[in-house]
């Protein structure tokens, strides 16, 4: 397996990776104003493309604002998996969760109503804009929540 390189403007260490089964796609860090277009990578997970190469996937750092276009649908999971879900709000939060598991999706979004939704039940082909990237932290512990789960693969 190739070595993850780190990604420019990143704290030394961090790297551009995204979700843990993305580890073998191109991948680049999100940006202010970026369009990002919900995609399958043929990974075993949904995440955020780049709109002009769909091939690169765009890391999002926790705590980062994003705006969609319009409705956000999710496909259907749980007791009524014939019916997909769609979310009334469109801006979210970028989070992560399930952070202490190694094999889980931890890339979320959470939305206005706190509700948080994993961002591999997206649908396919969603538009996205980055609204605002988390402040730099101060503290340790801000350091600490911005941080992406560790890939240990």
């Amino acid at each position: 397996m190739a070595k993850l390189e780190v990604a420019e403007g990143l704290p030394d260490g961090e790297s551009n990776m995204c979700d843990y089964s993305l580890h073998s796609v191109k991948s680049r860090p999100a940006r202010v104003g970026d369009k990002l277009t919900t995609w399958d990578f043929r990974t075993g997970t949904r995440g955020f493309a780049a709109a002009e190469d769909s091939n690169v996937a765009v890391c999002i750092r926790p705590g980062t604002e994003l705006s969609f276009a319009g409705t956000v649908a999710c496909y259907p999971t749980g007791l009524f998996a014939w019916r997909g879900t769609t979310i009334k709000y469109n801006t979210a939060i970028f989070r992560q969760v399930n952070k202490d598991k190694i094999a889980a999706h931890h890339d979320a979004l959470e939305f206005p109503d706190g509700r948080i939704v994993l961002l591999t039940l997206l649908k396919e082909g969603q538009h996205a804009t980055v609204l605002q990237l988390p402040a730099e932290p101060k503290t340790p512990v801000e350091a600490e929540a911005q941080q992406r789960a560790a890939y240990t693969g």
